[in-house]
């Protein structure tokens, strides 16, 4: 085999790999269940990952653990209900155990946030006028880590999905 045609295997193989994860992810968001989380925004950029907003994920219907900073659930698993997302503790069906933290009078959140990428000519969506909050869409498989989908902003109860192209 020529160095050519030897490059162009690897490239081949290059884009079939990439092909084949874009394709799992389009499929879980097809078939697996979404729901929107209330988020808490920082650290929008870092010039070695591009632009993008780390997103701490609130984990509503979990009890907290005495006192405040991280803890531990026995497992939890996250579920959508009626399209927003919850927490319960899961009984050994092999969910992931999934770390939370509690800070003092906020809700449980995710103790790892979510990233999610924005280009590079969009304004940063983190920043918020009073009387709004950032919640992102998040693909919920289950057995790893929610996935995030696109971001919107609750004004007055309304959830309004952001445009970010």
């Amino acid at each position: 085999m020529t160095r050519r045609q030897t490059g162009l295997l690897l490239a081949l193989a290059h884009v079939a790999l990439v092909g084949s994860l874009g394709l799992k992810l389009l499929v879980d968001r097809a078939r697996l269940p979404r729901a929107w989380a209330r988020t808490i925004p920082f650290d929008p950029s870092t010039p070695l990952r591009g632009r993008y907003v780390r997103l701490g994920v609130e984990v509503p219907g979990v009890s907290a653990a005495a006192g405040d900073g991280a803890y531990t659930e026995p497992s939890v698993r996250l579920r959508a209900v009626e399209g927003k997302v919850v927490g319960e503790i899961d009984s050994g069906s092999g969910a992931p155990r999934v770390e939370l933290r509690q800070d003092r009078g906020g809700s449980p959140r995710l103790a790892e946030p979510v990233a999610f990428f924005i280009p590079e000519h969009v304004r940063d969506p983190s920043v918020r006028p009073p009387g709004e909050e950032l919640w992102v869409e998040l693909t919920l498989p289950a057995h790893s880590w929610p996935r995030p989908i696109r971001l919107g902003v609750m004004r007055r109860g309304e959830l309004t999905p952001l445009e970010l192209r």
